[in-house]
């Protein structure tokens, strides 16, 4: 079991900036497939993004491409969501996620993911 947890949430304002950081346990932190997902208030969780175990690989969904951006550090154990030109629809509870048994191949992005953090709320004021 992996454990995370988020951190960085914030009050911003439209076009602003903020960086988020989940911070994970695991003895094989490198080897997952690492996630950020949001969930806005009465609305389904929805995918923001992910990273493969390297780093080399990220997809995003479509409203975020050019905006976010995903990193990671495995030393560190730690994944990171920077967020900039942000938009008021961007306010959610932003979630970590891991894929523990990760596959390869084109569809590395798709999960499932089996572990995830408590969230951190980010609220974008028009």
């Amino acid at each position: 079991q992996v454990q995370m947890v988020e951190s960085g949430g914030a009050l911003v304002q439209a076009g602003g900036s903020l960086s988020l950081s989940c911070a994970a346990s695991g003895r094989i932190f490198g080897y997952y497939v690492m996630g950020w997902f949001r969930q806005a208030p009465g609305k389904e969780r929805e995918f923001v993004a992910a990273i493969s175990w390297s780093g080399g690989s990220t997809y995003y969904t479509d409203s975020v491409k050019g905006r976010f951006t995903i990193s990671r550090d495995n030393a560190k154990m730690t994944v990171y969501l920077q967020m900039n030109r942000m938009k008021p629809e961007d306010t959610a509870v932003y979630y970590c996620a891991a894929d523990i048994n990760p596959t390869y191949g084109t569809s590395w992005y798709k999960g499932p993911f089996d572990s995830w953090g408590q969230g951190t709320q980010v609220t974008v004021s028009s």
